[in-house]
């Protein structure tokens, strides 16, 4: 496998949080907001200005991910589910077989399917209630 991150969602707060982290680990913080990605994800209005994808690598290959919700993924947002655990795959098959392995028994939240950032990308919870996120990004 080539890395496992944490991945925080935030509740429309996602930058200020991001600015946070990295006045406490350093590093480059990168942002992409919904209105820059080719799919908005639905985004509309002031949602469109939120975080889609932050990215602040914070030592020793690890990196923290994170964005805002909106629309229905903000309806269900509370502490204590704003986090998943994010596996970067070598291949596709290892992929596919996380993904089904982990989501055994449990909840497919997005089957796995080729993204604007992802060859191969899904999300699960597993029957522990512990969220995941599959994300090959591809050669």
């Amino acid at each position: 496998m080539k890395s496992v991150n944490p991945y925080i969602n935030f509740n429309g707060n996602a930058e200020e949080a991001f600015n946070f982290y990295q006045s406490v680990f350093g590093g480059e913080l990168s942002i992409v907001r919904f209105k820059d990605m080719d799919d908005d994800m639905g985004a509309t209005g002031d949602d469109l200005n939120k975080v889609a994808n932050a990215t602040l690598p914070i030592g020793g290959g690890t990196v923290l991910l994170g964005s805002d919700v909106f629309g229905s993924w903000g309806e269900s947002f509370q502490r204590g589910n704003d986090f998943y655990i994010n596996l970067e795959p070598d291949n596709l098959e290892e992929a596919k077989q996380l993904f089904d392995n982990i989501s055994e028994g449990g909840q497919v939240d997005m089957p796995l399917q080729k993204t604007e950032w992802a060859e191969s990308f899904g999300m699960c919870t597993d029957k522990f209630g512990i969220r995941w996120m599959v994300n090959y990004e591809g050669k």
